[in-house]
């Protein structure tokens, strides 16, 4: 058995405590295998590697739940619009002239910058997905993916390709990297996507075991079709349509009633608050506190680069904290303590992954951030400093399923000049396709 020691630190527990810890990881399994005192314990002596984290603290690796990573290419291409206008008119034109190698440049670089702000896992739906798999695999990471499938402007023979292409891929990529991958049905929304075909292809999608996850209630936009059309509410329309389980999670929730919040709970499917595109966006604000209360699951997202305009958790955890107060009206609401849960362990539940805390059998999923910074002192709340002052440049060292991804701020599995490079000329030549240079 390879082990890795991760000592000097001080560790964030799973009750969100924070004490000094060591932290023994089996390299070969990817799971922590003890948690210790240091003063009772010096696991670091039959080690085969350690990290320093001396002056750092220990934290579980951060979980981006809904975003569509090879969105980086469009980063800071198109500002300061509404949602509706920022699709037609600026995303989708260009989308349309995607091809494999730009989602593998865009999903390289999406990667390399999580990876750099401590998170270790997300959830993504977009394109070319065996792409982003790919890359998924060769840099460390873990993620749940799917084929994100649209039918509005498709003729009926390419929607139910699409489909078909969307459950092939989930069949076909889930379990690689060792379980890294998982994948997911992703039809992409309640409007884009007709009934007949979530009728269709929700029984095949179960019966293959794949979670379901949806972008729903994002605008308004989203909700008064449906309820002119057919007189619910969006989240009632997709539970008659039997979208809504257990496994399920949908993308935003901005704009639900009391009903639809109940129903959430009721059926046990999850919300990923992306806070930071949903105020770029004017979407609206979502009601964290309220969904919490009634007892739904809510992660965290960052949704894609081009509506954020960056992958950094600890950014999206300071604008659901804030936010959240102020959709609530109350100063109390959407505290430290639950956003740094919402970004760790909810995020993981919803993924489907045992990872989001560090304790033994745990997936070996964490990150180590440096302390000794203006920004970060003094140590009032380190929960506090997590949810309202941390920032991706803080984070020393990342780890993935036991393997160490970077390491002193030094990348280990993808060559960052290069991506970075690669990331910049297939944004060029995309945008110069699309007309839109």
């Amino acid at each position: 058995m390879g082990e890795l020691a991760i000592v000097g630190g001080r560790l964030l527990r799973p009750d969100l405590r924070v004490e000094r810890a060591d932290v023994l990881v089996d390299t070969d399994s990817g799971t922590v295998t003890a948690v210790t005192d240091p003063d009772d314990r010096d696991i670091a002596g039959g080690a085969d590697d350690r990290l320093d984290a001396t002056g750092g603290l220990v934290i579980p690796g951060l979980v981006n739940a809904h975003t569509h990573v090879a969105m980086t290419l469009f980063r800071g291409a198109a500002d300061d619009k509404p949602l509706e206008d920022w699709l037609r008119e600026d995303i989708w034109p260009v989308e349309a002239e995607l091809q494999a190698d730009d989602v593998r440049a865009g999903t390289a670089l999406g990667v390399a910058e999580m990876i750099r702000s401590g998170t270790t896992t997300f959830g993504d739906m977009y394109f070319f997905m065996s792409e982003v798999a790919d890359i998924v695999a060769e840099s460390g990471v873990r993620a749940r993916l799917g084929h994100g499938c649209i039918t509005v402007g498709k003729s009926e023979a390419a929607a139910h390709e699409e489909f078909e292409q969307g459950l092939a891929f989930a069949r076909e990529h889930d379990g690689r990297a060792d379980g890294r991958v998982r994948t997911m049905f992703t039809p992409h929304s309640l409007t884009t996507v007709d009934e007949t075909f979530y009728r269709e292809y929700l029984p095949a999608a179960r019966e293959a075991g794949l979670p379901v996850h949806l972008h729903a209630n994002e605008s308004a936009d989203e909700v008064d079709p449906i309820v002119e059309d057919r007189g619910v509410r969006p989240l009632v329309y997709a539970d008659e349509m039997g979208v809504l389980d257990g496994r399920a999670f949908v993308a935003h929730g901005v704009h639900v009633d009391e009903r639809e919040r109940d129903l959430l709970a009721e059926r046990g499917t999850g919300v990923v608050h992306c806070p930071a595109s949903n105020m770029k966006l004017a979407s609206g604000m979502a009601p964290v506190q309220a969904l919490r209360e009634a007892g739904v699951t809510v992660a965290l997202g960052t949704d894609g680069a081009g509506s954020n305009n960056d992958l950094d958790m600890f950014d999206e955890m300071r604008d659901a904290a804030m936010l959240g107060k102020l959709a609530a009206a109350d100063a109390s609401a959407v505290p430290a303590r639950t956003v740094v849960e919402m970004a760790t362990v909810a995020g993981a539940d919803l993924l489907g992954f045992d990872s989001g805390r560090i304790e033994p059998g745990a997936n070996a999923d964490i990150a180590v951030l440096d302390l000794d910074t203006p920004r970060l002192t003094p140590e009032h709340s380190l929960v506090s400093h997590l949810a309202y002052a941390a920032n991706g440049g803080d984070v020393r060292h990342t780890v993935c399923d036991g393997q160490v991804l970077m390491r002193d701020r030094e990348l280990l599995t993808l060559d960052l000049e290069t991506v970075m490079a690669e990331a910049s000329d297939h944004a060029r030549t995309l945008f110069e396709r699309a007309g839109h240079a």
